[in-house]
Parts: C-alpha cells; sequence; structure tokens
C-alpha cells in the first residue's frame, strides 16, 4: 500500500481536502482508505449501547458488524497509541492510505496552508512536506506550491509522487 498524508495548521482545511482527493481518487479506479489521528479522547460509541457495555466492561476490543460495515474497537487501555506502522498493519489492502495527521511521522505530506491559519508554512520544519497546497502564492519555497482550490492538480501530483498514475494507466491500456 502507498501511503501519503496531509499536514497543516489546525483549521487549515486538511478534512475539507480529504472531502475533495476521496471522490476524486476513487473516480480514477485508484482503491483508498484513510487514518485520521486525532490528538484528544474521542469516541464513536454510544453510552447504553451494547458495544459500550462491553467496553465499559473490560473488553480490550469490540467488534460490530451489520450487513453494511464492521468495526473494530480497540481500547489502549493504558498501553501506548499505536504507531501509523501498527495501524497500517491492521488495515485491509488498498492503493493508496491517506493519512490525516500523525505529522510527526516520516511519510511523504501535501501541506494544506491558508493565508491567516497558523504561523506560517510548516514545510520549512518538516522534511517530508513536499508540497504545498495553498490560497495564495507562497515565494520563495524549494517546493511545489499548488492552487488549493485545484483538486486535480492535487491529485495528480499526489498519485505521480507515490507512483499510482503510470500503474493506473497501464492497467487501463
Amino acid at each position: 500500500m502507498q501511503v501519503f498524508g496531509l499536514a497543516g495548521w489546525s483549521g487549515s482545511g486538511k478534512t475539507t481536502m480529504m472531502e475533495r482527493l476521496l471522490p476524486a481518487i476513487s473516480a480514477r479506479g485508484i482503491s483508498v482508505s484513510t487514518i485520521k489521528h486525532a490528538h484528544h479522547a474521542f469516541d464513536i460509541d454510544k453510552p447504553g449501547k451494547d458495544s459500550f457495555r462491553h467496553r465499559e466492561a473490560g473488553a480490550r476490543e469490540v467488534m460490530i458488524s451489520s450487513t453494511n460495515r464492521w468495526v473494530l474497537m480497540h481500547e489502549n487501555r493504558g498501553d501506548a497509541e499505536p504507531t501509523p506502522d501498527e495501524l497500517l498493519a491492521r488495515m485491509s489492502p488498498v492503493d493508496l492510505v491517506l493519512i490525516e495527521g500523525f505529522k510527526s511521522w516520516p511519510h511523504f505530506k501535501l501541506e494544506i496552508h491558508r493565508r491567516g491559519v497558523g504561523d506560517g508554512v510548516l514545510c520549512h520544519q518538516d522534511p517530508t512536506i513536499v508540497a504545498v497546497a495553498s490560497d495564495h502564492p507562497i515565494a520563495n519555497l524549494h517546493i511545489p506550491v499548488i492552487d488549493l482550490a485545484d483538486t486535480e492538480t492535487i491529485v495528480d501530483f499526489v498519485l505521480d509522487y507515490v507512483g499510482l498514475t503510470a500503474q493506473t494507466e497501464a492497467g487501463a491500456a
């Protein structure tokens, strides 16, 4: 599986970009999954539901399955947060995994940058950021700057960078 990330200051539009990239990548016949890093306690379960009660009673993992989907919830129970590599090992194989967050993990990333959000660009301090998608021109960068509104060019860049474009075109021929 190829891995590529989105990085940026809080409020820069990483999730909005992910919502634009996913259908555009899928439309090209490329299977894609995501990992989203949360910096705080979160819960996808609801108090009172059976699965919630199982976790509260001490289950380390609870799997819920239906005709439409299944989900596996894992409680760390004091263990360290898993690394992206450990999380990737649990995922079903796809062509591309897009990661939102985990900005300190050394995977290649696209920085999402908006004027007035954060304290400048992150790429100066992070050598794994290989391009910036911005809502305004940024001078004197050593990496490409792509128009934040140009989803197709961003998709082209990401797929070219991870080597999936030629694979897809060869498969279509």
